[in-house]
């Protein structure tokens, strides 16, 4: 099992790179829950922040906690990065994850309903060269 230690400048530079990515939660029957997402990763804090509605689904999943992952692909590249998930619902958090979204993506349009769910990471899984296990692979 891989952790955020294990991620290599190049991931975190593939974690920075504008790619949208899948946001994977639990309802509450246990069934997956899976959305198309704009995350950001902080590898210091090790967490991602996913912006989105306070009445969506995401964010109801969220709110029960339990874990998350995102995922993340593009070609032969991808990240998986698991961990506790909640729900931030105060302004400053909120305002904290809309900057980091508008430097990654585009300045959101306003929602005064916005939360934020955020994922502690604990837990990484991807393409080995993005974990440091193997050399990268040409092509």
């Amino acid at each position: 099992m891989s952790t955020p230690s294990d991620l290599t400048a190049e991931a975190l530079e593939f974690l920075a790179e504008r790619h949208l990515g899948t946001l994977t939660s639990l309802r509450r029957d246990g069934s997956p829950h899976v959305a198309a997402i704009g995350f950001t990763y902080d590898p210091v804090e090790r967490c991602v922040r996913v912006i989105t509605s306070g009445a969506n689904q995401k964010a109801a999943n969220a709110r029960r906690g339990g874990r998350a992952v995102v995922a993340q692909v593009d070609g032969r590249r991808w990240l998986s990065l698991e961990g506790a998930v909640r729900l931030l619902t105060s302004e400053s958090e909120v305002r904290r994850a809309e900057q980091l979204y508008a430097e990654r993506y585009r300045k959101p349009r306003p929602n005064p309903a916005r939360v934020v769910v955020e994922i502690r990471v604990d837990r990484v899984l991807g393409t080995a060269y993005l974990l440091g296990r193997s050399p990268r692979l040409p092509g």
